[in-house]
């Protein structure tokens, strides 16, 4: 009856962590994708900008963001739109605008970082459960009559499910920072990019 029980709570505790697994893995694979789809070349994106800029063509512009469709060509078209505007202006819609962009970058990002600490935690409870288990059968045996066979099976389980844990949680730690690395590349390229546009922008006259 005991094993059982204690058979049943470490199915559930694997099970658990098993979907801990594949939520990880589900949400790392759709923001890379999305990180993926989010990257232009902001390189090229800024000479062809540069150009229609002093050109005074707005309208130009706002049609090559809308045709690049991307976090750098989001946040640009927002100061675009304001181009008749004050510095302040402009950089307050680019501003928002990038807090939008770095927002849907970052999305269920920290999901990972939950399941890479509680992972470890959910294996370390099996491992308690297996402890207490293999103690138990010491204690109804007795110690003339000790199964070695189930206690051993109770401190396999334990340290099965303190194993899951670490398996889920270190690829998780990796994947979280992965993407907030990749993030932080965008933040540094919104800066940059937001800060040259907002330039030309304010400045087209004198080119």
């Amino acid at each position: 009856m005991l094993a059982s029980q204690s058979s049943s709570n470490w199915n559930l505790i694997l099970i658990i962590i098993g979907g801990c697994s594949l939520l990880s893995f589900t949400i790392f694979i759709e923001r890379f994708l999305n990180l993926r789809k989010s990257e232009i070349d902001t390189n090229q994106f800024v000479i062809d900008m540069r150009d229609i800029i002093k050109e005074g063509n707005i309208v130009e512009g706002i049609h090559l963001c809308e045709r690049t469709q991307g976090t750098i060509s989001n946040i640009v078209k927002a100061g675009l739109l304001k181009h008749n505007r004050s510095q302040s202006q402009i950089e307050g819609a680019m501003e928002i605008a990038g807090l939008v962009e770095i927002a849907q970058l970052e999305k269920n990002a920290k999901i990972l970082s939950i399941i890479a600490h509680v992972a470890p935690l959910i294996g370390l409870l099996g491992t308690v459960l297996g402890f207490i288990q293999a103690f138990a059968e010491m204690r109804l045996s007795g110690l003339v009559d000790i199964s070695a066979t189930r206690i051993g099976e109770a401190m396999e389980y334990a340290l099965i499910t303190t194993a899951a844990g670490l398996v889920v949680a270190i690829p998780s730690v990796i994947a979280y920072n992965y993407i907030v690395s990749r993030v932080e590349g965008f933040v540094l390229e919104i800066q940059t990019t937001s800060s040259e546009i907002v330039d030309l922008l304010v400045h087209r006259e004198e080119y």
